[in-house]
């Protein structure tokens, strides 16, 4: 009898750990080719993009096993190598000061930065550039569903390509 409810709770929450990304519906789960590359922080590999209204989950892999996970909310950026900051805070510490705090989420959304400043519209999505003397050179497009985020003052780049 023992053995029968031990088994039944283990099946149980093995299923209930399974539930979580069923709630991200399949149209809006995206398989890619993630670069990411700050002076800070080197990945590029496969992963997955899952979006939901108030949320955007950022996993990649490597050989198969999770490398890092970005979950960025409403308020703050939580990445698996280190603590929940405060959007301001991540753009501070990983990327540049002067991004908005919605960058990073918009990126991997495929949505114009900056308030669509210097965009320009094309057939299959948009190119945006934007400088700032001594701050940044930025040229972001989003041509057929890759990103692609170049600044050229602060050696960033953040790269999209679906599969």
């Amino acid at each position: 009898m023992l053995k029968k409810i031990a088994i039944l709770t283990l099946t149980l929450l093995l299923l209930h750990g399974c539930t979580g990304k069923q709630l991200i519906s399949e149209k809006n789960q995206e398989s890619a080719l993630i670069t990411i590359k700050t002076p800070k922080m080197k990945y590029s590999d496969m992963g997955f993009i899952y979006k939901k209204s108030d949320l955007v989950k950022v996993e990649i892999y490597s050989m198969g096993q999770p490398l890092v996970s970005i979950d960025i909310n409403a308020l703050n950026i939580c990445m698996s190598l280190f603590k929940c900051m405060e959007k301001k805070d991540f753009n501070a510490n990983v990327l540049h000061s002067s991004y908005p705090d919605t960058l990073l989420e918009n990126i991997f959304q495929g949505n114009a930065i900056f308030e669509k400043r210097g965009i320009t519209q094309n057939s299959n999505g948009f190119t945006q550039n934007i400088k700032k003397e001594d701050l940044y050179d930025i040229t972001y497009s989003v041509i057929s569903s890759e990103r692609i985020f170049r600044d050229k003052i602060n050696k960033i780049l953040i790269k999209v390509k679906p599969q």
